[in-house]
């Protein structure tokens, strides 16, 4: 079953700089990806049923974030793209997982060449858990800020606002090349 959004009273802070964000990604048409939910292979009785990717949306990539029109901010889960997903290669399990989930894109309701995000999780916006979290996304004086990873120290966080306006400004603008 796919992760409902909670419903919590969202930081004030966080709310507007999320509503501001959807505004100026819609109005300039920025490029989106889908959002799908992964359902693993299953066996009943003596039927296997492959493993599928089902959509569950758009989002835009923006950093360490997933950011949907109706305001919904999650974390960058796992990235996969609908291609043929080739012949096993009995190399890993790590590889012969993501062409399980390439596989599961292809025969899913994606274009071809589409990249597709799941198991990225829903980030709750209330005031007590951003200031609880160890995360990439918390509150610093009472102000949201992220980092790039949860790893990296507490002080190289940055203001979310200048963090969201920075890759919001590289998705309707890339830089040559990119």
């Amino acid at each position: 079953m796919s992760e409902q959004p909670r419903i919590l009273d969202p930081h004030p802070r966080v709310r507007a700089i999320l509503d501001a964000a959807v505004e100026r990604l819609a109005a300039a048409g920025a490029r989106t990806e889908a959002l799908g939910e992964f359902i693993p292979a299953q066996r009943k009785l003596l039927i296997t049923r492959k493993a599928r990717l089902i959509d569950r949306g758009r989002v835009w990539r923006l950093g360490v974030f997933l950011l949907s029109a109706d305001g919904v901010l999650r974390l960058v889960g796992i990235t996969t793209r609908a291609v043929a997903p080739g012949w096993p290669g009995h190399q890993s399990l790590s590889a012969e997982t993501r062409r399980e989930y390439r596989d599961a894109a292809h025969r899913g309701p994606f274009r071809e060449g589409e990249t597709i995000n799941f198991d990225a999780p829903v980030l709750d916006l209330d005031e007590r858990s951003l200031a609880h979290s160890r995360g990439v996304f918390f509150l610093r004086e009472g102000l949201p800020v992220v980092r790039w990873s949860a790893d990296a120290p507490a002080d190289s966080a940055r203001d979310l606002g200048d963090y969201l306006a920075e890759r919001i400004a590289l998705l309707i603008d890339p830089p040559a090349g990119a």
